[in-house]
């Protein structure tokens, strides 16, 4: 595995200068300001006096240490803030006066009780960039239910994605929602900064999950649904029940032909050279249209060669290809350790741990580790010092 950078370094990065401040627990919105931090930005981890969930989930090596909020934390101080108690709104507030972003998942109803409704907050702030994302927009009739992952799959159809394929409706295997939410998020602080830098204004932006999961799942499969009259949703190809990986002599692999040249270059090497031409597979609309029949023929065919010899044919005539790999094989091939997209790393109290790398290259401003996860309230007192306040 490559070797992280020990211990804390200075800010670096494209978002080099820029003060975050969140306020948020679990996956999305820490996800979220994670990646701000890796891009060098100043992120001030408020947390109450029990810390964040997620620094309690297993496994950990220490209380309030584990093992996913080594990563989400990383590149942020932690500073612990009752906002329940006297003087609570008060610190918050002398933080943010320092900001540039305030990212939250805290629902919107909680924040006006409060008083850190935006409203209240950009009266002494207009500059700030103010970012809630929670589950459904806050002015629906919805706005002020709880939702999580397993939630928005559900209200997105993501789930019915998944029953027309097996049958079953089931959840994806990962926190799809919380971890595309948090890209999101990303992406719509980053259009606020520079819209703040045109003008000086800051803005209220608001991400909700559900909105946000089913515009994702709608590119593909809005389909025949998009066109009058309206035809069914769903895109025939991604819902065939036979596309999946294929089975060869000896494991898994995924071949995807794609092109009318790739698939009469795979017809013949499987020394079926006449399936080019049949019309039922011969062009891109035909092949969609016919997935469960196309995807059936290779099942056959893959079988005929291991993995080491359909991924060289492949390779020699540009179908893209690529066998089945474990999470652990993934994560310990030669392309992952050469890319540093798993670090050995050492924190400063946890000892070692593996640190998932930078998958995007600034090559003028290199984005990456500037400091370890904190413990929690680890810097209450150096952030309340810098407002030249005591905590």
């Amino acid at each position: 595995m490559a070797t992280a950078p020990q211990g804390s370094t200075p800010q670096v990065g494209p978002l080099d200068g820029v003060r975050v401040v969140e306020l948020a627990s679990v996956i999305m919105a820490p996800y979220a300001t994670q990646l701000l931090g890796d891009l060098g930005a100043d992120v001030i981890k408020v947390e109450p006096p029990t810390g964040d969930l997620t620094r309690h989930l297993p496994p950990t090596r220490s209380p309030g240490m584990g093992a996913a909020a080594l990563n989400l934390n990383r590149n942020k101080r932690s500073v612990v803030i009752d906002l329940k108690a006297p003087g609570g709104r008060d610190a918050l507030l002398a933080l943010l006066a320092t900001a540039d972003v305030f990212v939250t998942n805290v629902r919107p109803q909680a924040l006006d009780r409060l008083g850190l409704g935006y409203p209240q907050v950009a009266a002494g702030h207009p500059g700030l960039v103010y970012l809630n994302a929670q589950g459904y927009r806050s002015d629906s009739e919805l706005g002020g239910r709880p939702a999580y992952d397993d939630i928005v799959q559900a209200a997105s159809g993501l789930v019915w994605l998944n029953e027309q394929v097996s049958g079953v409706p089931y959840f994806v295997p990962t926190v799809l929602a919380d971890k595309i939410c948090g890209l999101v998020i990303v992406q719509s602080v980053l259009a606020a900064l520079h819209h703040r830098d045109r003008t000086g204004q800051g803005q209220h932006v608001e991400v909700p999950m559900a909105d946000t999961m089913l515009a994702f799942n709608l590119v593909e499969h809005l389909a025949a649904a998009t066109l009058e009259p309206q035809g069914p949703f769903g895109y025939s190809r991604a819902l065939s029940s036979q596309r999946r990986a294929a089975r060869t002599a000896d494991g898994w692999m995924c071949i995807l032909p794609y092109s009318d040249r790739n698939w009469q270059d795979f017809f013949a090497h499987v020394g079926r050279p006449d399936l080019a031409a049949d019309p039922r597979f011969a062009s891109l609309a035909e092949r969609a249209r016919n997935a469960d029949e196309l995807y059936a023929l290779m099942d056959g065919f893959a079988a005929r060669h291991s993995n080491a010899e359909w991924q060289e044919y492949c390779d020699s005539v540009s179908i893209p290809a690529a066998p089945v790999l474990s999470l652990d094989q993934a994560a310990s091939s030669d392309y992952a350790i050469e890319g540093g997209l798993v670090q050995a790393a050492e924190h400063p109290t946890e000892g070692a741990y593996q640190l998932i790398g930078q998958p995007v290259r600034f090559h003028a401003t290199p984005a990456g580790l500037h400091r370890h996860c904190p413990r929690l309230g680890e810097h209450t007192d150096e952030v309340f010092a810098e407002l030249g306040q005591r905590p």
